[in-house]
């Protein structure tokens, strides 16, 4: 006959993953865990889609357990939770990863390889890894919908953003401009402000900075700074972009700026010159080390005053103006409120094409402009000896020479720098190529989000985030200073701009859905006389090729632009259901999000355009809960990358610890938001502290309940409230557990839950319920009191696998199944079943308190016995214990005989004045004190050393205890002072959380006879364990005589008889059996027989 409960041999935890994984397919457990609820009951869930052009990692691991476990939770809750999967495929990543396959670059897209065969490649690359991404899903039991993900490049999908783009526009909220904006030459696109910000994006870079020296051309405006005609006067501006000194075209001054010439000599050529800048900033550039001694300084004059002078051009290489306005006015100084005296010369070099400050003074006065610099990142052909150069290091050249520090040389040489140095700041970097941006000039197409910037702001404030800060500091900062949303990208996969235009722009047509462009096609065949149709694929080229018909029969040909990957993931919530041409009610059903999950560097990325579309187009949140985790570094701190070589690969680790194992150190180690430092060591102790407590509680419960034939239905198991203490105890334990486990997943801390669980399970449940009450399940026939042992284990053991489920799906469903399957009458999985309610009426504050007592007590007993090598089972006389206040000792009377059962001691004694038995003095917590009492903590920590016996038994009851410094009061908490006892002679002392306990450590002869009694004990059923022997075998036993052991005997050979199940017991010389390890590193010799 099978056994009701299975019994194992040992744990492994991949081969459980492997064979729920399987009896979940087989069983569909994941769509009856959806169908089961109810429709009108939701838990809405949005999967932000990962690209499968790339390996999944260990920290997709990590995400993925997020966005897992409090799906799962909810599920447990009675909601219905759909997970969509999904699928992103368009942009950078995937582009430059064709382009390095292939061996092109962007330029070549279109010459060397058509639009076509390029789009079709990245079409292939983009799902190169899917299968990995779907295996690597399954194995660690994140439950989503892969058979019907949303595909970010599908049609349906494109037509979804096609309409979201055309409510935009119809709000007025698509324009294009020609502006400065950030560009990554390397990529070959512009860059939207929130690529700008994500995490990395700024690095510290080293570069050379210049003081140019711009030389003033003598005439009535500038006449006030001369004082001959011969006068060499310079104008100084600092620039730490020397490659965009060619391109000048204007100097700013502050028109409220104190400014002054100084009389000099030039630190490279010893020439004299007259140097002006801001009079606040002179001893940063004169008189110190290396630098020049002033001769003579002028008076000071406003910035007003040089507006308008003229200069002669700095890098002069015979390029004409390019109009900006239609401005072409150059080579003068222009005043503006950007300048300011922080740092440089309180004059800014303005090079109109690369800032977006210098563009803005430029036109309001007429200035024109020098783009000097193509799209490549290089100087065109028309700047001299610089021609062609790459102005940062874009192509990793072999030795490659920052042509800043050529210019440098240059102006040093022409006696046109005053300065030149290195000078360490943060440059922005490109967020996928990892190279330099430029600022540019580019003609481009914007959302103008800062009109709906306020509502935004709003909005958020309604979002819960986790952690707080990130929605109030880091999101909530990002969206007050938030700008224009840059759309366009100048690339070639993507969703492309559905926008057409006149070729001189007087008229425009924003398209929405496919409909309407067939509509549009009609009009424009019949008007033009073309033969179009809908292109089956709305990429590039194909869209391209579409020409519509103004209102005046003018051909209008589409904007060339896509649009920026990050609104293609931003529409998710609305495009995953083709909303709104298809699927109206299921969208509506479906949104807002109750929750969303990534990575903290989707603040200003996925997290940002959810929140941007949600409220430009629906005035409405996208989402109303998000948790942002933090990074998984190795386990010194460090990034992981292949380069370094810590890269963990999540396959192995899942493969070698299980997925169960893997999860659970990863949330319970550390708060999601933190980084986590991964250490493989991490995933076994929750192997060992958790799995394992828990597999050997089960195999406890499963080999006793088994040998009784104990149903899990029995009928005639007593209620609660009649059972025994202990019992009742631990299910009041378990209740308190339940309802702190829901407020903390309820509030999305997943960390706290499991750490909740881990206590109970090891501190409570293993270590304490289980441990005391051996006895009652091997001892005996099936009577009432062992029937309601198993079932109160029992119930804390389904209870468990019901609280770790979400975070450890698959050991949990193995230990409920193995304790319900028999049954019939319960779900057949732990994820289809509904979890419990902390209920109120098994709650029983006084039996925690009491309990908690005895815990505490005992394992501060424990520790003595420790330190001082007492073993346990060596009995001690008596514990004195000071009582804190009537309640305690009585708390204590009431869980007395099971404090000493637990230590091994023979009496406890209650003593009310501790004065000449217990020692203790006052230490401070600097760590908790000194934040708040600062210059005051030394005084402190003085007063609270020379605290008498009498303050601190004060504190210790809870009495409100005040230190007051120089006339300031501090009220003391608990965890401001560490109370230590100092031992009393023949007594050892131990104190924790208020408790002192002190041990009568002196023995006699009886004691130590009945400790090597318990000793024998020990050794004959390790014994009966390894010989096989069943539970109930009874035997005859013969054990060596060794000192102390025959007096042992005689005293308690009743005793040892009863406890090993022995029809005999005698001592002697022993030439058989087995010899095992006894005290003080001595063996004695054991036979037993059956």
């Amino acid at each position: 006959m099978s056994k009701r409960y299975p019994e194992y041999k040992g744990l492994h935890l991949p081969a459980i993953d492997q064979e729920l994984l399987q009896w979940w397919d087989d069983h569909k457990i994941f769509d009856k865990s959806i169908e089961q609820r109810p429709e009108d009951k939701r838990w809405v869930f949005f999967e932000g889609p990962p690209s499968a052009n790339g390996m999944p990692g260990i920290h997709h691991v990590m995400a993925r357990a997020i966005k897992d476990l409090f799906c799962r939770y909810n599920t447990l809750k009675g909601y219905r939770v759909e997970r969509k999967g999904g699928w992103d495929t368009h942009g950078l990543p995937i582009e430059l990863s064709v382009e390095k396959e292939l061996g092109i670059t962007k330029d070549d897209i279109g010459k060397s390889i058509s639009i076509e065969d390029y789009n079709q490649k990245c079409r292939e690359t983009v799902m190169r890894y899917k299968a990995e991404w779907d295996d690597i899903t399954r194995k660690m039991g994140y439950w989503v919908d892969l058979h019907h993900p949303y595909i970010t490049y599908e049609n349906d999908y494109i037509e979804s953003v096609w309409f979201l783009l055309e409510k935009l526009y119809d709000k007025g909220l698509l324009y294009k401009g020609y502006t400065i904006q950030p560009y990554s030459p390397a990529a070959g696109t512009g860059l939207s402000s929130h690529e700008l910000n994500m995490p990395g994006a700024y690095k510290e870079v080293k570069d050379t900075t210049v003081v140019a020296l711009f030389k003033v051309i003598h005439d009535d405006r500038s006449a006030f700074l001369f004082e001959d005609s011969n006068e060499d006067v310079r104008i100084a501006a600092w620039t730490t972009t020397p490659w965009t000194l060619p391109s000048n075209t204007a100097l700013s001054a502050g028109p409220d700026i104190e400014y002054v010439k100084v009389q000099t000599a030039n630190p490279y050529t010893h020439a004299p010159v007259s140097v002006v800048m801001a009079q606040a900033l002179v001893p940063s550039w004169f008189g110190g080390k290396n630098q020049p001694v002033p001769e003579a300084q002028s008076t000071p004059f406003k910035g007003s005053m040089i507006q308008g002078v003229r200069y002669e051009p700095l890098l002069d290489f015979g390029n004409p103006i390019e109009p900006l306005l239609g401005g072409t006015d150059a080579y003068l100084v222009l005043t503006g409120d950007h300048v300011t005296t922080s740092d440089g010369t309180g004059i800014v070099h303005t090079a109109p094409s690369f800032g977006a400050d210098d563009q803005r003074v430029a036109k309001a006065n007429g200035v024109g402009t020098l783009t000097l610099v193509d799209q490549t990142g290089r100087f065109k052909d028309t700047v001299g000896p610089f021609s062609g150069r790459y102005v940062k290091d874009y192509k990793d050249e072999p030795g490659y020479v920052p042509v800043d520090i050529d210019i440098a040389v240059m102006l040093k040489t022409e006696g046109k720098a005053l300065n030149v140095q290195k000078y360490e700041h943060n440059y922005p970097h490109c967020w996928r190529t990892d190279k330099p941006v430029l600022y540019y000039p580019l003609d481009s197409w914007f959302i103008k989000s800062t009109a709906c910037k306020d509502r935004m702001i709003e909005l958020n404030k309604s979002i819960n985030w986790k952690p707080a800060h990130t929605g109030e500091k880091r999101f909530g900062n990002w969206l007050e200073n938030l700008q224009d949303w840059n759309l366009s990208r100048s690339r070639f996969w993507g969703i492309p701009l559905p926008i057409w235009r006149t070729e001189d722009g007087s008229e425009e047509k924003c398209i929405g859905s496919v409909a309407e462009l067939a509509k549009e096609i009609d009009a424009a065949n019949k008007a033009l006389g073309l033969q179009q149709y809908v292109p089956g694929d709305l990429h590039r080229p194909y869209i391209d090729e579409v020409v519509l018909a103004s209102s005046k029969g003018l051909p209008m040909r589409r904007e060339t632009d896509l649009i920026d990957v990050w609104f293609d993931s931003g529409a998710m919530p609305y495009a995953q259901w083709h909303y709104p041409f298809e699927h109206a009610e299921v969208f509506k059903n479906n949104y807002p999000a109750d929750f969303i999950a990534e990575g903290v560097d989707q603040t200003r990325g996925w997290f940002f355009t959810l929140h941007a579309i949600g409220t430009m187009v629906f005035d409405s949140v996208a989402f109303k809960n998000v948790v942002s985790n933090g990074l998984v570094l190795d386990k010194n701190g460090q990034k992981m990358s292949k380069r370094l070589g810590n890269a963990v690969d999540p396959f192995k680790t899942i493969s070698k610890y299980g997925a169960d194992a893997t999860r659970w150190y990863m949330l319970s180690n550390a708060q999601p938001w933190d980084n986590l430092r991964f250490d493989e060591e991490g995933i076994v102790e929750s192997t060992r502290k958790l799995f394992s407590t828990l597999y050997n509680t089960y195999s406890f419960f499963a080999l006793y309940a088994n040998l009784d034939d104990w149903n899990a239905d029995d009928s005639g198991v007593m209620p609660v409230s009649a059972r025994p203490e202990i019992d009742r105890w631990i299910i009041s334990r378990l209740h308190t557990l339940i309802g702190e486990f829901r407020a903390d997943m309820d509030d999305f801390d997943v960390t706290t839950a499991c750490r909740r669980v881990e206590v109970f399970v090891n501190d409570h449940l293993s270590n304490w319920y289980v441990r005391l009450n051996r006895r009652r399940f091997w001892k005996g026939e099936l009577s009432d009191d062992k029937r309601a042992a198993y079932a109160t284990l029992h119930e804390c053991l389904v209870t468990i696998s019901q609280l770790i489920s979400p975070v450890a799906p698959f050991f949990s469903d193995w230990l409920y199944r193995n304790l319900t399957a028999a049954s019939g009458s319960q779900p057949e999985s732990v994820h289809l079943t509904d979890l419990p309610m902390a209920d109120p009426s098994l709650l029983d504050e006084g039996l925690l308190r009491r309990m908690d007592y005895a815990q505490h007590i005992s394992s501060l007993i424990l520790s003595i016995r420790k330190k001082e090598k007492l073993r346990v089972r060596l009995p001690l006389r008596r514990i004195l214990l000071p009582v804190l206040d009537d309640r305690f000792q009585s708390d204590v009377e009431q869980v007395k005989e099971l404090i000493l059962s637990e230590v091994n001691v023979k009496s406890i004694e209650y003593i009310k004045d501790t004065a000449g038995m217990v020692n203790k003095k006052a230490k401070a917590n600097f760590k908790s004190l000194g934040k708040r009492l600062g210059k005051d903590m030394k005084a402190a920590a003085e007063i609270i050393q020379n605290l008498d016996q009498a303050a601190i038994l004060q504190f210790e009851r809870g009495e409100l205890l005040t230190i007051s410094i120089d006339g300031q009061s501090y009220p003391l908490e608990r965890e401001d002072i560490e109370v230590i006892s100092e031992d009393i002679p023949g007594w050892q002392v131990a104190f924790e959380d208020g408790i002192t306990v002190a041990l009568d450590v002196s023995l006699d002869e009886g004691l130590v006879a009945e400790g090597t009694a318990r000793e024998l004990v020990n050794r004959i059923q390790n014994l009966r364990k390894s010989s096989g022997l069943n539970v109930t075998d009874r035997i005859r036993v013969q054990v060596e005589s060794l000192p102390g052991v025959d007096e042992a005997i005689k005293q308690f050979g009743d005793y040892i008889q009863s406890e090993t199940l022995a029809d005999t017991l005698a001592t002697g010389e022993v030439t058989s059996g087995s010899a095992v390890e006894w005290l003080e590193g001595e063996e004695i010799r054991i036979l037993i027989e059956k």
